[in-house]
């Protein structure tokens, strides 16, 4: 499979404002089939060019439900990679750089940085372009710097116009993208493959974000409890004082 993926260096912050609406990832951190097969497709089309140095496969692994014997079969691809290592991949940086004019970026806490609805949006607007360098564009960051890397699940994509008018003006401003079928995904599979992808970086950005929540909910109910004790116990004194 090709392995390459994202170039997020330079990446503007998009918003409603930009004039690019972003879709919603509902994403669910809970679902580990989910986040199973998220790790799937970002070990085999992405961790080519980009790794998650800050997380280790059997922390990945234990969090979301992967047997170590599977982990070490299908999703580790450095022969002298051992589970307690790094998530680094073995790509040289000069010669990254070179193929793409900077250094694929780490990508563990990318979600932290672009959001969860910018990467979900913009893994789904790539569109054929034969004027870039590998053929490719996308309505979310135009003049990307990489190739479409899902092509294979998605297929072949032509960008749809609208016509709008600007300063003015009728422009033809394109506002999403439609495969030719060709992939191995129709469009609800493929849509369903990159929540996934986003779900698995979510969690990659913030393993513990769920634990927290729950920790958060068990501090709360302290709080609350010592408050009331603390109440009972200020009118018990405060009665034998006057």
């Amino acid at each position: 499979m090709l392995l390459f993926l994202l170039v997020f260096i330079t990446l503007p912050l998009l918003s409603e404002s930009d004039g690019i609406s972003l879709d919603k990832a509902s994403n669910d951190l809970s679902n580990q089939a989910s986040l199973q097969n998220g790790a799937k497709i970002f070990m085999n089309y992405c961790f080519g060019c980009h790794s998650t140095q800050y997380q280790r496969y059997e922390r990945v692994a234990n969090d979301i439900g992967i047997p170590f014997e599977l982990m070490e079969e299908h999703l580790i691809f450095n022969s002298e990679a051992k589970l307690g290592d790094l998530i680094k991949n073995a790509i040289p940086e000069d010669l990254s750089a070179k193929w793409f004019g900077i250094s694929p970026p780490d990508l563990t806490l990318v979600a932290r940085v672009r959001g969860i609805d910018w990467l979900y949006t913009y893994l789904r607007s790539f569109y054929s372009d034969p004027s870039r360098q590998f053929g490719v564009n996308n309505v979310v960051f135009p003049n990307v710097s990489m190739p479409h890397v899902l092509e294979e699940l998605q297929g072949i994509t032509k960008p749809i116009y609208k016509t709008m008018i600007v300063d003015g003006k009728k422009v033809e401003v394109i506002v999403g993208v439609q495969s030719d079928g060709t992939g191995e995904l129709n469009e609800e599979e493929y849509d369903q493959a990159v929540l996934d992808l986003v779900n698995f970086l979510e969690y990659s950005s913030d393993p513990i974000k769920l634990e927290r929540r729950v920790i958060g909910w068990w501090v709360m109910a302290f709080l609350v409890l010592f408050t009331i004790v603390v109440v009972l116990l200020k009118k018990e004194y405060w009665r034998d004082v006057h």
